[in-house]
């Protein structure tokens, strides 16, 4: 990996930084380790502090627009003030805790498309904050995660897209201030009232809340309409429960009750 270069705030002959992860790949409630390297520049400079922040692009509706912004979720400081001389080099190891809200952006080892994580490390510098451009990781599903999406595809559900939303789901315990939504085409069985399904994970150490969206289609004198379902996941039960079966049931029973089906 090439060092990155901090000019913008501390201009051209001011510190390197480097960040290397020993291995990119990690879940939910997981841990990222490496090193952070600083080469000093031609000068000595003053470091304040070393921070590492796991960043993942989000949407963000304001009025009746929306944009996208990349937005900070996670911080460890893994070094504070210290004295860099010139051309020195200095090495700090690091352990980065993952939320286990955290987005995930890989699914049988394939990208979801649509999600990106990162982690971008800051200097500070003599006032200055300067950060180097994200440094990807794989955030894979957690077993339970991933039993349930696997269930979904198993019911014929197409994956389309996975982005993140600003904001909280009601009634929900959230940690972080938004969250992911995974959004699947329906099969042939759903089709005829659902134009797309979206699945939430609100995860915890021991157990997970699934949020399920389902946009309704509109008839011709009415107007498609979002309707929800949600449940709890234990993860030490989770392999006591048909999934398909169970899913299915979920999906038929909120249809019946908002008269999607």
């Amino acid at each position: 990996m090439v060092f990155k270069k901090l000019m913008q705030a501390m201009g051209v002959g001011g510190p390197q930084v480097e960040t290397v992860l020993h291995n990119p790949n990690t879940t939910p409630g997981g841990v990222v380790t490496g090193e952070v390297t600083i080469i000093g520049g031609q000068h000595d400079s003053e470091i304040k502090g070393v921070n590492l922040a796991l960043k993942t692009r989000v949407e963000v509706e304001s009025g009746d627009s929306e944009y996208h912004t990349d937005l900070e979720y996670a911080k460890l400081q893994v070094a504070g003030a210290f004295r860099l001389d010139d051309g020195a080099r200095h090495t700090i190891p690091f352990q980065l805790s993952v939320p286990w809200e955290a987005p995930l952006t890989h699914f049988y080892g394939q990208p979801l498309r649509g999600t990106t994580v990162g982690v971008a490390t800051e200097l500070e510098v003599a006032r200055a904050v300067d950060a180097t451009d994200l440094d990807p990781i794989a955030v894979h599903p957690l077993p339970a995660q991933e039993r349930i999406l696997t269930a979904f595809a198993n019911l014929g559900f197409q994956f389309r897209n996975a982005d993140c939303e600003k904001g909280r789901i009601w009634g929900v315990h959230q940690e972080l201030p938004f969250y992911q939504e995974i959004e699947y085409y329906p099969p042939a069985q759903y089709a005829r009232g659902i134009k797309q399904l979206e699945v939430t994970f609100v995860s915890y150490p021991q157990s997970m809340e699934v949020v399920l969206e389902l946009d309704k289609r509109g008839g011709v004198f009415t107007e498609g309409h979002d309707a929800f379902g949600r449940f709890t996941v234990d993860y030490a039960t989770v392999g006591n429960t048909n999934w398909e079966q169970q899913l299915d049931s979920y999906l038929q029973q909120a249809g019946r009750r908002r008269g999607i089906f």
